[in-house]
C-alpha cells in the first residue's frame, strides 16, 4: 500500500515556509502500514496542481494534499480538485455551522462571505469536519483509490490525520505491519559505528533493513521491517537488537520509538531520582536548556539557566573569578568548572552543566581555537571538565556541544 503526499503553496517552494506537513503526515500513514512512494510540492497553479493529482494516481493508493484551502484568491486547492473529478461546489450547510461557530467564539470582526464560501465544498466528497478552523477536510474515493484534501495549518492538519484520516483509511484497507526500532548511539561517528558491527550487519534477515542516521555526534540506528504477521516482525527484530547490543553497549542510550531522544532519557531518570538540574551556556546561547524546556514536564526536574555570554556577565551573574578568567582564559575548564558549581548553588540543584567555547568564526575574547568547547558538570560532590574540539562551522559547533553535553 503506497501513498503520496502533495504540498501546495508557492511559499514552500521559496523557502518562506518550511514544510513540516509531509513529514507529520509520513509518520502516522507510517505507523499503520502504509509506504510513502513520493513526496511532491507544487505551486499554488491549477495545471500544475492538476498535473501533479494525475501522476500521482498512477502510482500510489492514497493521495493526501495540504495546503490552499484558504478563503483568499490565491487558494485554488479547492476549486481545482473539483475540476479533476469533473465536480461542482455545493454549500455544505454543517461546514458553514462550524464557521460560524468557530467566528462567534474565536474572532471580534464580522464573518465575511469570503469566509462563509469555504463552507462551499466539491458535491462528490465527504466532509471531514475540522473542529480548529474554518477550512474542512475532503474525502474522494476513486475506484480503489483515495484522495484527501487538508488544510496547510499543521495544527489543523494534525488533529484532522489523527482523528478523521487515519481511523478511516484503517476501516477501508487492511494495511500490512510496518516496525521501525530505532537506537540512539552517542559518542561515535558513523563510520567507526559501521565499522564495529560489520559483521552483524551483513548477517541481518532480508526482511531486515538498517538505515544510519547520524546528527553531529550521534547516530541513530534504525531497523525497520515489514509484513502480514505482527509479532513474527518483532520477534525477529528483537532477536537483531539483542545481538547488536552487546557491540555498542559503551555507546548506546535508549530506544527513540520508547524513551524519546536523549534529553527525554535524562528528564525520566532525574525524575524517576527526584533530582534537579540547572544550567550555564555560553557559546550554546540557551540551546541546551531549550533541550529539556521543549518538553512538557521539565518544570518537575528543570530548576533552571542562564546564559552569561559575556565575560563581564559570567563575573556578574555568576560569580566567576576575574582572576581565575585571566589566568586560564574565559574559554578554559577552570571557567567552565566554575560556571557550572556557581549555577548548582544559584538555582540549588542537584546538578549543573556549563558550556564554554569559541564556536567561531573568529577569536571572539578568547585566544582558543574555533571549535573548542569546553563543558562540566558539578553536583554536590564534585565538579569536573572536559574539553572537545568541535570543527569551524558556528551551527555545527554549537549543536555538537549540546549533543556532547546530553
Amino acid at each position: 500500500m503506497q501513498a503520496e503526499i502533495i504540498t501546495i503553496g508557492d511559499e514552500l517552494l521559496i523557502g518562506q515556509v518550511i514544510d513540516t506537513n509531509s513529514a507529520d503526515i509520513a509518520k502516522q500513514l507510517n505507523k499503520i502500514g502504509v509506504s510513502i512512494y513520493q513526496v511532491t510540492s507544487v505551486q499554488d497553479d491549477k495545471n500544475h496542481i492538476l498535473k501533479a493529482l494525475k501522476d500521482a494516481e498512477k502510482y500510489s493508493d492514497i493521495i493526501i494534499l495540504t495546503g490552499g484551502l484558504g478563503p483568499t484568491k490565491d487558494d485554488i486547492t479547492k476549486k481545482t480538485i473539483a475540476e479533476y473529478f469533473n465536480d461542482t461546489l455545493v454549500k455544505n450547510q454543517a461546514v458553514l455551522q462550524n464557521i460560524e461557530e468557530l467566528w462567534a467564539t474565536n474572532v471580534s470582526d464580522k464573518i465575511l462571505q469570503v469566509n462563509k464560501d469555504q463552507a462551499l465544498v466539491p458535491s462528490k466528497s465527504k466532509v471531514l469536519m475540522n473542529k480548529l478552523g474554518t477550512a474542512p477536510g475532503m474525502w474522494f474515493d476513486k475506484g480503489n483509490k483515495t484522495f484527501i484534501s487538508l488544510p496547510g495549518v499543521p495544527y489543523e492538519m494534525d488533529a484532522l490525520m489523527e482523528i478523521e484520516v487515519v481511523p478511516k483509511l484503517k476501516e477501508k484497507y487492511n494495511f500490512p505491519y510496518i516496525l521501525h526500532k530505532t537506537l540512539l548511539v552517542y559518542g561515535i561517528g558513523e563510520s567507526a559505528l559501521a565499522a564495529r558491527i560489520e559483521d552483524w550487519e551483513d548477517a541481518l534477515p532480508p526482511n531486515i533493513k538498517l538505515a544510519y542516521l547520524p546528527n553531529l555526534g550521534k547516530v541513530r540506528l534504525r531497523l525497520s521491517a515489514k509484513g502480514a504477521n505482527k509479532e513474527d516482525i518483532e520477534v525477529k527484530v528483537d532477536a537483531e537488537v539483542k545481538k547488536l547490543l552487546p557491540l555498542i553497549k559503551d555507546k548506546f542510550f535508549g530506544f527513540e520509538d520508547e524513551e524519546g531522544s536523549v534529553e527525554i532519557i535524562i528528564a525520566k531518570q532525574l525524575t524517576k531520582t527526584g533530582k534537579t538540574l540547572a544550567i550555564a551556556e555560553s557559546c550554546t546561547g540557551g540551546t541546551l536548556a531549550g533541550q529539556f524546556t521543549k518538553h512538557s514536564g521539565a518544570s518537575a526536574y528543570f530548576n533552571g539557566g542562564v546564559v552569561t555570554y559575556s565575560t563581564e556577565s559570567k563575573v556578574n551573574v555568576l560569580g566567576v573569578s576575574s582572576e581565575v578568567i585571566r589566568e586560564h582564559s574565559v574559554v578554559s575548564g577552570q571557567v567552565a568548572e566554575s560556571m557550572a558549581s556557581n549555577a548548582l548553588k544559584l538555582f540549588n540543584s542537584d546538578f549543573a552543566v556549563a558550556t564554554t567555547g569559541n564556536a567561531g568564526p573568529t577569536k571572539g575574547e578568547s585566544d582558543a581555537d574555533v571549535g573548542t568547547v569546553y563543558i562540566a558538570i558539578a553536583s554536590k560532590d564534585g565538579v569536573f571538565s572536559e574539553k572537545f574540539s568541535l570543527g569551524n562551522h558556528r551551527i555545527k559547533v554549537i549543536n555538537k556541544a549540546v549533543n556532547k553535553a546530553l
